[in-house]
């Protein structure tokens, strides 16, 4: 073979690798991104075309997008036995204010776990892995007892209480983002704490001004996550919150439209379910640009 076959000159044109003999064993890869992306996306339409179908039925939603009409979404904010307006702000009001002091206190413990030297440090951080281990539906009974017992002091954390919900929430979702965060701010140089102190700064002042800036994507991860856990979550929901219409969550309100088996009504689910999805998409993808960084660079610690 001669030099100018192995070495073309630079402004001849390379062939694609995808046109060689490795390209066009990859065509099945195509065929998979297909098959994942409708599987995925059917249910979503499927959901969407039901909330729009007034027939009362999911067997008559099958056929998707044959009718249009809002009498579903209509009946979801008329019905006066199920508020769902106040499901959706409860639900919004607890997640918002979990998922922001879930930030908070984790940065907090991440940053005396990572920059502090005291007493039973490693025992801590140990314990935080071991208690991750336990889910937390193991707890649920123990839960209910402690909250029997605390509303006979303090009735604004005991049973029926979205306040004690909200309690329950925090300290459950403490331990994995702590540790989440403590691998995070082990990634941020020593040296830039040492230029605060040098220059009169405390902790306080180091962690909100020169710390805390820098560990954003950690922090836009742990809020995301607790976020999307505490809209969604349903069984420590049930056993706090009770039966009361006005301190429900929207999972709760909503399981109430398919759990009776004389009157299900499968529309007005989706048509709820529908408008659940929006808050959790609306705060993805105002932290979308820190997702992988906050995710991979505490994961290397």
């Amino acid at each position: 073979m001669s030099t100018a076959a192995l070495n073309p000159p630079k402004g001849a044109p390379r062939q694609s690798r995808s046109r060689g003999p490795r390209g066009r064993g990859l065509w099945w890869r195509y065929v998979v991104a297909v098959v994942a992306c409708v599987f995925a996306v059917f249910p979503i339409l499927y959901v969407l075309s039901a909330s729009l179908n007034p027939s009362g039925t999911m067997t008559g939603s099958n056929s998707l997008f044959t009718t249009f009409s809002g009498s579903n979404y209509v009946k979801l904010f008329t019905d006066s036995e199920r508020p769902y307006g106040r499901w959706y702000l409860n639900t919004t009001l607890l997640a918002v204010g979990v998922s922001l002091l879930t930030v908070l206190f984790s940065a907090l413990a991440a940053y005396a776990f990572s920059r502090l030297r005291f007493h039973g440090r490693r025992g801590g951080l140990l314990s935080l892995m071991l208690i991750q281990i336990f889910p937390q539906m193991l707890a649920v009974t123990a839960i209910f007892l402690l909250l029997s017992n605390l509303g006979d002091v303090v009735p604004v954390l005991g049973i029926g209480s979205l306040l004690a919900l909200a309690a329950v929430y925090l300290g459950g979702a403490l331990g994995a983002n702590t540790y989440l965060m403590y691998g995070f701010f082990n990634s941020v140089p020593r040296a830039l704490d040492e230029a605060a102190q040098i220059d009169g700064a405390g902790h306080a002042r180091t962690f909100f001004t020169i710390i805390l800036p820098l560990v954003i994507p950690t922090l836009a991860v742990v809020g995301l996550l607790s976020f999307i856990n505490t809209f969604n979550e349903y069984v420590v929901a049930s056993v706090v919150v009770g039966n009361d219409p006005a301190t429900q969550t929207l999972a709760l309100g909503l399981y109430q439209y398919v759990s009776e088996q004389t009157n299900s009504n499968w529309p007005v689910f989706a048509a709820g379910t529908v408008l659940a999805c929006l808050p959790p998409l609306i705060v993805f993808f105002w932290l979308q640009k820190y997702l992988v960084s906050g995710l991979t660079s505490g994961s290397v610690k």
